[in-house]
């Protein structure tokens, strides 16, 4: 719609801007704790919240400290809770057979947060490289990352975290097929009400190198993951991916990473009208909350602005590392 404002000064653009009543009343979108999923990092122990020197203020944590992790968001009001697991370097292996393990990681987590913090909605991770010895989401058959051996494995992962409680499973492994296979699996199953947030359009990016540092997967990582992961040069090939992962069951679909790729953001959801998401990622937070340690921006201000930016550009909702400060500051607590 094209509206041609009156001439000065019969129009005064900063009029709706003059005092905080009226900036919040022509407000165009809003945050709000129901906007955010919070990325948790889980791994082996009792007691423990280990730093991740590359993401300040991030930890990885045993069960117990993530169940505490699950209570303070449930009591943030966050809705949901996404767990990435720190898997012991001995258990990984080329036939990823930790993934589906019933009693790996994140599927005692699940277990441990549904018991003691059910009103919390835990989502996972379904991909194979925090299981692979190669640090790749598939196989790995003679140098090439294979596509249908690895949805038959990503199958079996995501119908173990169904098992586990999972409310929300993420395919974030960029494979062909993988979201029809999975959403067949889970209705022959049993598992009809588990809800698939497809990573429809997840780029190759460099903004994804702390994450890698938080999953032990930095250093398992041979080559890279252009053959599977979106090349960041293209924006037609994310809608059709997107619009495939629905055709296939999706319930919702994410842009990842987030600030870079708020064009694709706005194309999702302006061209399907589907629950959209994106995930801030590690390399958005760090950069934030990096050049906030040092002084050099307001770090909540900014952090706030990062996330507005998301809201502006139609997602419904956010995975940030941000989550519980941003729940504080929007609450007041």
């Amino acid at each position: 719609m094209t509206h041609t404002p009156a001439p000065f000064p019969t129009s005064r653009l900063r009029r709706t801007r003059q005092s905080a009543a009226v900036r919040g009343l022509v407000r165009q979108n809003s945050l709000t704790v129901d906007d955010l999923i919070w990325p948790v990092f889980v791994r082996d122990g009792e007691g423990i919240e280990e730093p991740i020197p590359s993401m300040p203020g991030v930890y990885r944590r045993s069960v117990d400290k993530i169940v505490e992790a699950a209570r303070e968001a449930a009591d943030l009001g966050i809705p949901v809770i996404c767990l990435f697991p720190y898997t012991d370097p001995a258990l990984k292996t080329e036939d990823c057979a930790e993934a589906w393990n019933l009693e790996n990681l994140s599927n005692r987590a699940t277990r441990a947060i549904k018991a003691a913090v059910p009103e919390i909605a835990v989502m996972t991770d379904v991909a194979l490289d925090p299981y692979n010895i190669n640090g790749h989401d598939g196989f790995v058959v003679d140098g090439e990352i294979v596509n249908d051996a690895t949805v038959q494995a990503l199958v079996k992962q995501a119908l173990s975290q169904a098992e586990a409680g999972a409310d929300i499973i993420g395919p974030s492994d960029m494979m062909d097929n993988r979201i029809g296979a999975i959403r067949n699996a889970l209705e022959e199953n049993g598992f009809q009400n588990v809800m698939l947030m497809s990573y429809a359009a997840k780029y190759a990016s460099a903004f994804y190198g702390p994450f890698r540092d938080a999953v032990g997967a930095s250093g398992a990582l041979k080559g890279d993951k252009t053959t599977y992961q979106m090349d960041p040069a293209n924006a037609d090939e994310a809608l059709r991916l997107v619009a495939r992962d629905l055709s296939e069951g999706a319930d919702m679909v994410m842009v990842k990473p987030g600030m870079p790729y708020l064009d694709i953001c706005r194309s999702v959801k302006d061209e399907f009208g589907v629950p959209t998401f994106a995930y801030q990622v590690s390399g958005e937070y760090a950069m934030i909350t990096g050049a906030a340690q040092n002084g050099w921006i307001d770090g909540d201000k900014a952090m706030l602005e990062s996330l507005m930016a998301f809201k502006r550009a139609g997602c419904d909702g956010i995975l940030t590392y941000f989550a519980p400060a941003v729940a504080r500051k929007l609450s007041g607590k």
